[in-house]
């Protein structure tokens, strides 16, 4: 039971972790707030965020392994295949803006340039897209929790 707890913390954790950190590019990408700082922290705080993605699939991988409920209910549940379907997607979603700050902290250091606007409001959408399916992923994960999809 202990394991369980810590499982299911570590994975709340970096579930909030994730969270926390979409939102602050969010937050960050914006027109009106685009500057040399702004440019070069959108890349720390993607960094964090795909850390946070990738701890968020680990600690859920070991849940469905080491948990008390085992892989075999996990992994016969249609709902896990819908919440790894919408992760999977938020990953993808998540290329184009990592490159895309990528390429603006490439640009500022070598030319000072920032971003055009059309480019940050475009970029801000990618992230905002990603937040969202973000936010539907809890949705399956406590029908799951309660035992719906899973087979008799």
């Amino acid at each position: 039971m202990t394991l369980e707890a810590i499982l299911a913390y570590l994975h709340i954790l970096a579930i909030l972790t994730m969270v926390v950190f979409i939102s602050s590019e969010a937050a960050l990408c914006r027109v009106e707030w685009m500057n040399a700082a702004v440019v070069e922290r959108l890349g720390r705080v993607d960094r964090v965020y795909g850390i946070a993605a990738i701890a968020v699939l680990a600690t859920g991988v070991a849940r469905t392994w080491w948990g008390m409920k085992g892989t075999a209910w996990y992994w016969t549940n249609p709902l896990l295949h819908l919440k790894l379907t919408l992760f999977i997607v938020v990953g993808l979603l998540s290329i184009r803006p990592t490159m895309t700050y990528s390429r603006w902290r490439k640009a500022l250091r070598s030319s000072g340039a920032l971003p055009a606007e059309a480019e940050v409001r475009k970029t801000r959408k990618q992230v905002m897209v990603q937040a969202h399916i973000i936010a539907l992923i809890p949705l399956a994960a406590v029908f799951l929790a309660r035992g719906f999809g899973a087979r008799s």
